[in-house]
């Protein structure tokens, strides 16, 4: 499973790098995420500066995608060029969207008339993009899923793995990177999230 997180300037260090971390645990079965960006380098909210792993247009080849958020997800959502960049199949992709990504995924016609999660600051822009914010941290519709809140990052990885892999390695990546003395509450807690929104195949495959 080759992963694509989209990580654009301005962006939050906790969606892309606390998502690309999870996944990565399944490194041993063939994942990789890769922090993938329109340049060579980006710079995210705080002043971190990172060289991405993959250029934007590996997001088209790739067979999953995250959306992460950042500071100037608005302008890019405006930015036709710029979406004209990002080609995606929910048909064949396992697609996430992290806080404002998820206006870039309605900007994209990914999300269509589905409710969806975003966090409390681009909520106002998601709902005039015309798509129905929910008060929750994290949904899935199919192959796409939104969440809400820098540490839901944790849902996108937990449902992505439970999809692609399957509920038991999506319990081992969480209980690896869970606090200590709370481990199997983390797990609890990220199967309940997104538990319900996994296919009955996804949880026969555990």
């Amino acid at each position: 499973m080759q992963i694509a997180v989209l990580t654009f300037d301005g962006f939050n260090e906790l969606d892309s790098f606390v998502a690309a971390a999870i996944l990565n645990r399944l490194r041993a079965k063939g994942w990789a995420a890769h922090i993938t960006a329109p340049t060579e380098e980006v710079t995210s909210m705080n002043g971190v500066t990172v060289r991405r792993q993959k250029p934007l247009d590996f997001a088209a080849e790739a067979d999953a995608v995250i959306i992460g958020s950042g500071i100037r997800t608005r302008e890019i959502a405006n930015d036709p060029a710029m979406l004209s960049r990002i080609a995606l199949d929910p048909a064949r992709q396992l697609i996430g969207a992290q806080c404002s990504g998820t206006l870039l995924l309605a900007k994209l016609g990914l999300v269509g008339t589905l409710p969806a999660c975003t966090d409390l600051t681009t909520k106002p822009w998601v709902i005039e993009a015309g798509i129905e914010v929910l008060d929750a941290p994290f949904v899935a519709h199919g192959n796409v899923a939104t969440a809400g809140g820098c540490l839901a990052s944790q849902y996108l990885a937990t449902w992505m793995i439970a999809r692609g892999a399957g509920v038991a390695d999506a319990e081992a990546a969480m209980h690896y990177v869970a606090p200590v003395g709370q481990k199997d509450e983390y797990v609890r807690r990220a199967m309940a999230v997104v538990g319900p929104f996994l296919p009955e195949a996804a949880q026969i495959a555990a």
